[in-house]
């Protein structure tokens, strides 16, 4: 009998320009070699305490990255998934701020947007799909947007990518109301944007308690 393929695989998210994107990786072996995929790679036995800790090791060794927020998506399985055979992912979604990814510049990483066409090998449209309609449901009432906006940011530059993962504008004052009861943040003393042709603005990040896990608030934004 034909033993089970057991595999993790990453939806690594990330907004560049506004624009929700995926990046891929082309694939180094059959099956479907040369062609762009999720990063994903076999659970190892002897190396991997759990499967994030695959997923984990997974985006190390094949994008350089190590996301800030890595949460598990959903389990995808059957016999028709993999032409190698009756199949098994455990799937995990990563968001990363855009410069996390530029700064690892690793040349095999390529960003697609999300909402674009794409033609992917065994069922990771639907993996991209699940993981962005899950993005943006959470995104209406939890801190996770938090994480593509990087160590530090504007309460306007995080708005925008409330905005951009919501795919609405937002009312400013209603905005900020919401980002103080949801109480995750902390202005970093002294520290503002450069002034230019508009009043510096204070910087913000997430409080170190609260980096691990999300804060959720009853009603949406």
């Amino acid at each position: 009998m034909q033993q089970i393929i057991c595999t993790v695989d990453v939806v690594l998210l990330t907004l560049q320009d506004d624009t929700l994107k995926v990046a891929l990786l082309r694939r180094d072996r059959e099956p479907f070699k040369g062609v762009a995929a999720l990063p994903g790679g076999f659970i190892r036995q002897e190396d991997d305490a759990d499967t994030r800790d695959a997923a984990m090791r997974v985006l190390r060794d094949k994008t350089a990255i190590e996301p800030p927020y890595l949460e598990q998506l959903a389990t995808f399985s059957g016999p028709a998934r993999d032409p190698r055979g009756w199949s098994v992912s455990i799937v995990y979604y990563a968001l990363v701020p855009f410069d996390v990814i530029e700064s690892a510049g690793h040349p095999d990483v390529k960003l697609v947007g999300v909402d674009k066409p794409l033609s992917l090998p065994f069922d990771h449209r639907l993996i991209v799909d699940t993981a962005v309609a899950r993005l943006r449901s959470k995104s209406q009432y939890s801190s996770l947007p938090c994480y593509l906006a990087g160590e530090t940011f504007t309460l306007p530059q995080l708005q925008r990518v409330y905005e951009a993962l919501m795919g609405e504008a937002l009312n400013k004052v209603s905005f900020r109301r919401k980002m103080t009861e949801m109480d995750m943040l902390e202005p970093i003393e002294g520290a503002f944007t450069a002034g230019g042709a508009h009043r510096p603005a204070q910087l913000y990040r997430l409080k170190p308690a609260l980096r691990d896990r999300l804060t959720l608030i009853e009603r949406g934004l």
